[in-house]
């Protein structure tokens, strides 16, 4: 074989690993974009499910605390701002003022002992929390996820790959309310 021969083969060589490597690239991008897709429909099924649950809350609560009509109202709005946030920075924003509208809720609940010991209220007390549980991990598990896609999105060679094909960078699931961030003070005297 002659000199002309080798340098093909050795060209068409690296051009068939290139092409691999392309492919490559770009199927671990599209898995990647596919987790953040996943893990933000677990959170959106979280927060469907807190929807859910905080008219009935809202329900219990109202027989005992009518007089609390502002904060009914704050919160229904609040949840409805919540569902039809359509971005997840919108999202975020929304959720963290529900949130916010909740705890006023469990604040307003403190002066009420017999609405504290009703059954009903404790269930979706409990259910409520639970679910908050859910989307506090929820949260957790997709920017994570959105972290390992932005990373490799971002690293080279992989931003040569994803640029080609147009992949964008993926927004973070963060925390808009201020007071949410704040660490909690604790105090016995």
């Amino acid at each position: 074989m002659s000199t002309l021969g080798i340098a093909l083969l050795v060209i068409l060589g690296v051009i068939v690993l290139l092409i691999f490597m392309v492919i490559g690239i770009y199927n671990s991008l599209i898995t990647l974009r596919n987790q953040v897709k996943n893990a933000w429909a677990q959170i959106d099924v979280q927060l469907k499910r807190r929807h859910d649950l905080i008219p009935n809350l809202i329900e219990t609560v109202k027989g005992y605390m009518g007089h609390e009509r502002q904060t009914f109202e704050a919160i229904t709005q609040a949840r409805s701002n919540a569902m039809n946030a359509t971005t997840v920075a919108e999202k975020g924003q929304a959720e963290g003022v529900l949130s916010g509208m909740m705890g006023r809720l469990q604040v307003a609940v403190e002066a009420y002992p017999e609405l504290k010991a009703n059954q009903n209220f404790l269930a979706l007390q409990e259910e409520l929390t639970s679910t908050e549980n859910k989307i506090s991990y929820s949260r957790q598990s997709y920017n994570d996820q959105v972290l390992f896609y932005n990373n490799k999105k971002q690293v080279f060679p992989s931003n040569i790959i994803a640029g080609m094909f147009n992949f964008a960078d993926e927004v973070f699931f963060e925390i808009q309310d201020q007071a949410e961030k704040e660490v909690p003070k604790v105090s016995f005297s």
